[in-house]
């Protein structure tokens, strides 16, 4: 009989919820129990429900080709079949907000790649190697919603993990102001190139919601619990400006930093190799080895080079350099649909049962 925790999926049809199961598939702890979706796909097995729209390069694991979908609105049916559920429900806000608390209030955690949650104040937003200290917001949620082993977690938005876990190593030197130019992959918008030729050699320079995501959410990451809510943080202050750009996964950033106390570039590439958090310290299943490394040469990082290092679960660096007007300036790289999103999850969850939030039912 397997120890493994049992795993729904909710929003499994769609690009994330595809890679949830590709990624947790033979994961040592977890195991994909249930997948749910829409009405539409509900009684389906996942193979006829996702059909032709298939859009891993890995195939569809066996084992999840024959689970029926499950229709995603029958809450206490699925809560019933799992330990935990992962959320890449594809809906409104105010639906997410209200279906991700429907599941936790049947005490079943939630670990949500949505931004629905993000700024609900008692609901812990986590990268693992930046602020674990943040699941202890759980216990004031859990008095909220009366539940005992039920609530939920959200990770950030993918746009932040090329220069948030950047300026959180270099933190001792005191950035104060950042600017930011992400250039982010098609695949941020749960498409490829088959689904959105337009993008073929184009630059689209705007991407809804996603500029404040970017500068308010490191924010909410560097914050502290406090009465049972999270304060955000106040500095450094980021700017940013967000374009979709033509490649399929990898999101790019281009930042310039000033710095309160002043950094050599030797003591930036060092602060940043030496960096280590949680789950490199409780070696983690999907944990980097190396969280960020930093690349000497002049050309990279390069997203069809360097975006699945460490299995898309590490950050590259690149080009630090003293700037004219700024103090210091770098190149990030981050794999925008494995660290950005479900890996991400995954890596938070991989947390919380390390710490004892999710455990068998």
């Amino acid at each position: 009989m397997s120890q493994k925790l049992r795993v729904g999926i909710l929003g499994a049809t769609g690009m994330v919820g595809q890679r949830f199961i590709s990624l947790l598939e033979n994961h040592p702890w977890f195991e994909v129990v249930t997948v749910a979706a829409s009405a539409r796909s509900a009684g389906k097995t996942y193979e006829e429900a996702v059909g032709g729209r298939w859009k891993m390069t890995t195939p569809m694991p066996e084992a999840v080709k024959k689970l029926v979908v499950m229709n995603v609105a029958e809450v206490e049916k699925v809560a019933a079949t799992v330990d935990f559920v992962f959320s890449a429900v594809d809906m409104t806000k105010d639906e997410i907000r209200a279906i991700e608390e429907a599941y936790a209030k049947t005490e079943t955690p939630v670990v949500s790649n949505n931004s629905a949650h993000r700024w609900t104040p008692d609901v812990p937003m986590v990268v693992p190697e930046i602020n674990p200290e943040h699941f202890e917001v759980i216990a004031s949620q859990k008095k909220r919603l009366g539940t005992t082993r039920g609530f939920v977690a959200v990770k950030p938005n993918c746009s932040i993990q090329s220069y948030a876990p950047v300026l959180t190593a270099w933190k001792e030197f005191e950035p104060y102001e950042v600017v930011a130019t992400t250039y982010q992959a098609i695949s941020g918008a749960g498409k490829t190139f088959k689904d959105w030729p337009e993008m073929v050699e184009n630059i689209i320079p705007y991407i809804g919601g996603e500029e404040e995501k970017s500068e308010k959410e490191p924010l909410r990451i560097w914050g502290k619990v406090e009465d049972g809510v999270i304060v955000p943080a106040t500095s450094p202050v980021i700017t940013c400006q967000c374009i979709r750009v033509p490649v399929l996964n990898g999101h790019t950033a281009a930042v310039f930093v000033k710095f309160r106390k002043k950094p050599t570039k030797e003591q930036l590439i060092e602060a940043l190799e030496n960096y280590r958090g949680l789950p490199q310290e409780l070696e983690l299943p999907s944990a980097p080895k190396q969280f960020i490394r930093y690349m000497q040469e002049d050309n990279r990082p390069q997203v069809q080079l360097d975006v699945d290092y460490e299995n898309g679960m590490g950050i590259s660096v690149g080009r630090i350099r003293e700037d004219s007007v700024y103090d210091f300036k770098f190149v990030g790289l981050s794999h925008n649909t494995i660290r950005g999103a479900a890996g991400g999850a995954i890596l938070c969850a991989e947390t919380l049962k390390a710490k004892g939030y999710i455990q068998a039912k």
